[in-house]
């Protein structure tokens, strides 16, 4: 299983063209932010102290989450290429069971997905350390870093979900644009969820990308809010934390604790379905490619 598993890392990094579009999304939302939709969040939120300071980790943490989506899909997409040119089917015929061989592309997935969010994570923070002398604070890096674990883990089973009954690479192609494109805006980037009309934000709350972002956020943010919100009412507050994602609410605000559970809730979910279909989807697939 190592050498499977190790195959599997090795075409994903020689692959840069497919690394560069597997962050295209998180590119994408760090490119709209800094072209468009900083100036217009700074403006709506002029009476708070330090803005800046406040959005660019709030940036963060929802372009981590869009590369924690983007980069498992990328990275799982070699088991759909394996399908398609049988590539699947000779490995099953080793001494690798099934569920071993879907529990390699599940590693790979994960450490891939946490590489990649850590280097956005640095690129990020330190762009604006220089442009913006916001501070990069290596105290929470732990945090970080168990969040982008959690985080890679979940997205790689939804994604393993997604692609169970997937053969074909042109049918990827079209569900990596969907996906790619669909993820700022569940992420909470494009707009913030609180701008939103209410129907789109309870579709956004059914789905695990709010609940990443805001997991991020806390962490990111939490120094900084309390330095540029210490001075104004705790309603201006909580207003910004429950527009901006950072609290999702669901008759109140839900806390930390609260969001990462409902998170966890999503992870588990999901494996369950992942290991209910994963005997239809061999049968399916290895009888057919």
């Amino acid at each position: 299983m190592s050498g499977l598993i190790s195959r599997n890392l090795k075409m994903y990094f020689n692959d840069r063209s497919g690394i560069f579009f597997s962050l295209m999304g998180a590119m994408i939302s760090f490119v709209l932010y800094l072209a468009f939709l900083s100036q217009n969040m700074i403006t709506s939120w002029s009476k708070v102290p330090d803005t800046k300071l406040l959005l660019d980790p709030w940036l963060i943490g929802g372009t981590l989450t869009i590369t924690a989506i983007t980069t498992t899909l990328s990275s799982l997409s070699l088991m759909v290429k394996d399908r398609e040119s049988h590539v699947l089917a000779d490995i099953n015929l080793t001494d690798i069971s099934y569920v071993g061989i879907q529990f390699a592309y599940i590693v790979t997935s994960v450490f891939i997905g946490v590489i990649m969010q850590l280097i956005m994570y640095f690129i990020m923070g330190i762009y604006f350390m220089i442009v913006d002398n916001s501070s990069l604070d290596l105290t929470i890096f732990p945090q970080v870093f168990g969040i982008s674990i959690l985080s890679s883990f979940t997205w790689t089973i939804f994604n393993l979900l997604l692609l169970s009954f997937v053969k074909k690479v042109d049918t990827l192609g079209k569900i990596s644009s969907i996906i790619g494109t669909a993820s700022g805006f569940f992420a909470g980037v494009y707009m913030p969820i609180g701008t939103l009309p209410t129907t789109m934000q309870n579709l956004m709350k059914y789905t695990p990308a709010p609940y990443n972002s805001a997991m991020y956020r806390n962490i990111l943010m939490n120094a900084q809010l309390n330095k540029s919100f210490n001075k104004l009412p705790v309603s201006v507050l909580s207003k910004f934390k429950e527009v901006m994602g950072i609290s999702i609410s669901w008759n109140g605000a839900l806390t930390f604790q609260q969001d990462l559970l409902i998170f966890i809730s999503f992870a588990l979910v999901i494996s369950i379905c992942v290991f209910l279909i994963s005997r239809i989807s061999r049968r399916l697939v290895l009888s057919k490619v």
